[in-house]
């Protein structure tokens, strides 16, 4: 016979209670609620409840006014996987390291999934079936996570159950094919598909026929899920425990479409939120409670009456242990497949601060999945037929500005860029400063190059502690490095404008000159940290002056190949004539084993004009490498040989 477990104990001990006879009403007035969680993917707020007349959403509509309506709800990344390891543990996926695209790091011991907490107060905890935590599931997370899990699977009825369902029919992959959804489901929408001539696009897209009939695809597929909301609260409802059952109905980021999902904008960041909790939420109400996905995980334990878990970065917004509302809600963006881009997201209730830590690179980077639905393609032929208009062109900058400012409040779309505002210098210096202490308090490794995650990640280094007589962390290195690695004209320009970070300001008072930037520079990437390091050789790369070209050729010195590759990249940037240097680092390094060290020496190669016989033919066999499940140096390869995206 196997010994009894704790959890186990609990669970019989509290079917025991409610089994015996004068104890069972007593019983009843304290039995813990139940909790379902109801996920979608790729959603914005696209619900009639949210005041958008072109949805057709009839359940879910109904579910708002019987609970509690959330307008400032968001996630923490703009993508589904990054988005969901901060969910599952209440941590931000910056902290964890889990903070790239499809990467895979286990959290320390301590860090658990929070459902392993509620099955240790007795609940029945199941998935029904999306995990995506960027890390294996573990084996005490969950009683069942299968296609099959379900609250009604469980031998105790009386025993509280914790329920995750999800559903994929809004997700990129399905609104990007306008052949998705199956008859079966389309015949159940209430009053038939979506007229693409009704809809009201969003003036970052231009008014063609495809991409109107993406848009009401899109809508389709959200009423297609609606319809199975529908289903999962009827089942509830059959199984009388919709009163002692709060219910949260939620997305995992915003709209699955360009210029939306991966993105810091609410467009990509805001996400529809609806708790039912009957006797406790009055019906029919709407908050401006700013939430975040960190909040999620301590919020359901508060709901069960157990006590958040002391690493957790979130606080409770519901239940025992409520906190007092946060004041910011802050999200990141690093490798989304196979490109590069570290930005950085902080948010009030009505004003948006991005920073966007590697400005040289466009908003519109090649990212393969994204280039092989059609209505990316669509995008790109009417930038190229020189058919946008001014607002539309903003995502086909070829870079990006240090800072960006939005008043959400009068600029939903966030498409007037205030950070130059001498009006709003109030506002963006509260943002830098809120952000500036979040990434030191998170000790943020979206900014320790991939290639030396493994060294830094909390199960191996729980902390990313400063050296004793190191000036800053490698975020600050980060940061200078976008403020200093640019031509000094540029820095100077927005030194007198005002919207140089402050930091930055002070600098300039002690006389700081090019050439002491440089050396600002060549000092750091001689850092044993080779993220500091890395940095200073991306800082390097735009300023284009002598110091710079100094510092860029120590850095091809450094003992990391990370810092190597980065110093390649920035010769490129320089000068047409040090390609060849660039292109002979790349050759030597993109049949590494490390496959990040092969995606930065393919992403150089991709670059290098023209294109070497040698070149050309890394890049073949580099197309063709199977070694990676993930593909990213292959996509890289294929689009430098001018090949379509192979997803």
């Amino acid at each position: 016979m196997n010994p009894i477990t704790r959890r186990l104990f609990i669970a019989q001990s509290t079917a025991a209670l409610a089994a015996t006879g004068g104890v069972a009403n007593a019983a009843a007035r304290v039995r813990r609620p139940n909790i379902l969680w109801i996920t979608c993917e790729d959603m914005s707020p696209h619900l009639g409840c949210y005041g958008d007349t072109y949805a057709n959403t009839p359940n879910i509509d109904r579910f708002a006014t019987e609970g509690q309506r959330y307008t400032h709800a968001f996630s923490t990344a703009g993508v589904c996987a990054p988005s969901r390891s901060c969910l599952i543990t209440g941590v931000y996926q910056t902290t964890l390291g889990t903070c790239h695209m499809r990467s895979n790091h286990a959290p320390p011991a301590h860090v658990k999934c929070f459902p392993t907490y509620l099955r240790d107060a007795g609940y029945y905890c199941t998935n029904n079936v999306k995990t995506d935590y960027q890390f294996d599931v573990p084996p005490d997370a969950w009683d069942d996570n299968s296609k099959t899990a379900h609250w009604r699977n469980r031998k105790n009825t009386d025993q509280p159950f914790f329920a995750v369902f999800n559903s994929t029919v809004t997700h990129e992959s399905q609104i990007g094919n306008l052949n998705s959804l199956p008859e079966a489901s389309a015949s159940r929408i209430p009053g038939g598909l979506h007229d693409p001539a009704l809809a009201t696009l969003p003036p970052w897209y231009p008014d063609t026929e495809l991409i109107r009939k993406h848009w009401a695809h899109m809508y389709d597929c959200h009423s297609a899920m609606d319809v199975w909301v529908g289903d999962l609260l009827k089942q509830l409802e059959e199984d009388g425990l919709a009163e002692n059952t709060v219910v949260f109905f939620f997305s995992d980021h915003g709209d699955g479409i360009p210029r939306a999902k991966r993105w810091m904008y609410d467009s990509g960041l805001h996400v529809p939120f609806i708790v039912r909790w009957p006797g406790t939420l009055e019906a029919n109400t709407t908050t401006d409670r700013m939430v975040s996905f960190v909040d999620f995980a301590p919020t359901v334990l508060s709901i069960a009456g157990v006590k958040p878990a002391q690493h957790m970065q979130g606080a409770a917004f519901l239940g025992k242990h409520e906190s007092k509302p946060r004041t910011h809600i802050f999200a990141a963006r690093d490798r989304m497949d196979e490109r590069y881009d570290t930005i950085r997201a902080a948010r009030d209730i009505r004003y948006k601060y991005i920073r966007n830590y590697q400005p040289d690179k466009p908003y519109d980077q090649y990212v393969s999945y994204c280039e092989s639905w059609p209505i990316m393609q669509e995008l790109r032929r009417m930038h190229e037929a020189n058919r946008l208009n001014d607002a539309q062109r903003l995502f086909f900058r070829s870079t990006k500005p240090l800072e960006e400012l939005y008043d959400t409040q009068t600029d939903p779309h966030e498409l007037n860029n205030l950070a130059a505002s001498m009006e709003h210098r109030e506002q963006i210096d509260a943002l830098r400063d809120a952000m500036d202490n979040w990434l030191s308090a998170s000790n943020d490794l979206g900014f320790v190059p991939e290639t030396e995650l493994d060294a830094y990640v909390p199960a191996r280094r729980p902390v990313l502690k400063t050296r004793p007589g190191r000036k800053y962390r490698v975020h600050e290195s980060a940061r200078d490095a976008a403020v200093f690695g640019r031509p000094l004209t540029d820095w100077l320009a927005e030194l007198n404008s005002g919207t140089v970070l402050r930091r930055h300001r002070a600098i300039a008072t002690i006389r700081l000159c090019e050439a002491e930037i440089g050396e600002l520079l060549t000092d750091a990437v001689e850092d044993s940290d080779v993220g500091v390091a890395h940095w200073a050789a991306i800082g390097s790369r735009g300023a284009k002056s002598h110091a710079s070209h100094a510092t860029l050729m120590k850095a091809l010195q450094h003992r990391s190949l990370t810092v190597n590759l980065a110093a390649a990249r920035g010769l490129i940037a320089e000068s047409e004539e040090y390609q060849g240097i660039a292109g002979e680092v790349a050759l030597n390094l993109i049949r590494q084993p490390d496959i990040f060290v092969r995606l930065a020496a393919a992403q150089i190669l991709e670059t290098v004009e023209p294109k070497t016989e040698e070149i050309r033919a890394a890049l073949v066999q580099a197309k063709d490498d199977k070694s990676d499940p993930r593909d990213y140096v292959a996509d890289v390869a294929r689009h430098a040989l001018g090949l379509p995206p192979q997803h």
